[in-house]
């Protein structure tokens, strides 16, 4: 295991990117009730404006998402899985991870960026639930 996220980005890429892009999904299909139904609803308007969208924009993001992660695995104790350290953090974690996508959602074309907008305001919570996933899938490629 690397002492530095940086591998990620260097040797496996797309398998990280395969990884997270199936967090995505299984979060999104996980969520119940109306607030999912928004979740549902604005990650299907996100992928009618363009299908790989999720893929590419997770892609595009994996090198901040990796900066923002550095000092949580540089934190992480020996013997402690990744997922659980973060979720163990997950305000700061999940903060960490939503100011990536909050600079992103700043150029965003028109639709995506009001399907970001509406979920801004509960997308902590829902980034703090799939902390452990992401942590397993960035933890697997390191």
């Amino acid at each position: 295991m690397s002492d530095s996220l940086q591998s990620l980005l260097d040797t496996n890429r797309a398998a990280v990117v395969d990884d997270l892009v199936g967090v995505i999904d299984g979060q999104v299909s996980a969520q119940k009730g109306l607030g999912g139904a928004a979740v549902k609803a604005a990650y299907a308007t996100a992928q009618k404006v363009k299908p790989d969208i999720v893929a590419k924009a997770t892609n595009m993001m994996l090198p901040d998402f990796v900066a923002a992660l550095q000092p949580f695995w540089d934190a992480k104790p020996a013997g402690t899985a990744f997922g659980d350290h973060l979720a163990a953090d997950s305000d700061a974690a999940a903060e960490a991870l939503l100011a990536v996508t909050d600079a992103q959602a700043e150029n965003a074309k028109a639709p995506l960026a009001r399907a970001y907008g509406s979920l801004r305001g509960k997308a902590k919570g829902y980034v703090a639930d799939a902390l452990p996933a992401v942590g397993a899938a960035i933890e697997k490629n390191a």
